[in-house]
Parts: structure tokens; sequence; C-alpha cells
């Protein structure tokens, strides 16, 4: 099962204050919008997301239809494919996404401990 790019998003109390400190470990923003209160920062492989006030928590996040520069992929499986082979496992979802639809959509998963995982497609 390929899930995409994988990057951590961390719940943070300022922006600003979070994306000055990942800079000087020599993390660069690579997208988001500071005026939404998000944004992606990367060094090297290393992909951070830094969020404030959009949920509570850290959570691990993959990109299904992306690779690690945030390129699309030629192929990849769809995040409303893997929820349907996640799910027939018995992995535990809080937010699910429309199977209905196409295109981008999200769904967040549990794991045993009750950390979220968060498939999140832009594609």
């Amino acid at each position: 099962m390929q899930l995409g790019a994988f990057s951590v998003c961390l719940s943070v109390k300022d922006l600003q204050t979070s994306k000055t400190f990942y800079e000087k470990l020599g993390f660069q923003v690579v997208a988001g919008e500071a005026a939404g209160n998000w944004l992606i920062l990367k060094n090297a492989e290393a992909i951070i997301g830094i969020f404030q006030g959009k949920f509570e928590g850290n959570m691990l996040a993959f990109n299904p239809g992306w690779d690690s520069k945030a390129k699309k992929l030629e192929s990849f499986t769809d995040v409303r494919e893997l929820q349907r082979q996640l799910k027939a496992q018995g992995v535990r979802f809080v937010r699910e996404a429309d199977e209905s639809s196409s295109g981008p959509a999200h769904c967040v998963a549990i794991d045993p401990d009750g950390n979220p995982i968060l498939l999140d497609q832009h594609v």
C-alpha cells in the first residue's frame, strides 16, 4: 500500500513564532498560506506542516498523489480506495472521505493509541 508523501502536522500556538524557529533549523517554506494560519516547510527530505488553530494535537500525514517534492505522481492509489482498504482491515476512522466523490479529499484514521493519521489527497 502506497500512502504518498509523508509529513508531520504540528498544531502550533503562534504560526510566525514557529516559522521563525523552524527556519533556524534549516527549514524553508514551500507551500501554505500564512493568512490562513498554515505553512508547509521542508529541510532536505523532511517535511512538516505547521497549523495554528486548525486542529488539536499533532498528527502524521500522508498525501496520496504527491511525491516528496509535492509534485503530482503519474499514478497513485486514490484516498477513497485507501480508505476502503483500511476499513476492510478494521482501521477506525474519525473522518471519512466521501466515496462517491473524486479529486481532492481527506480522511483521518486513528491508530491503537489514539494518534490521528491524516490521508490528505490534493489532486
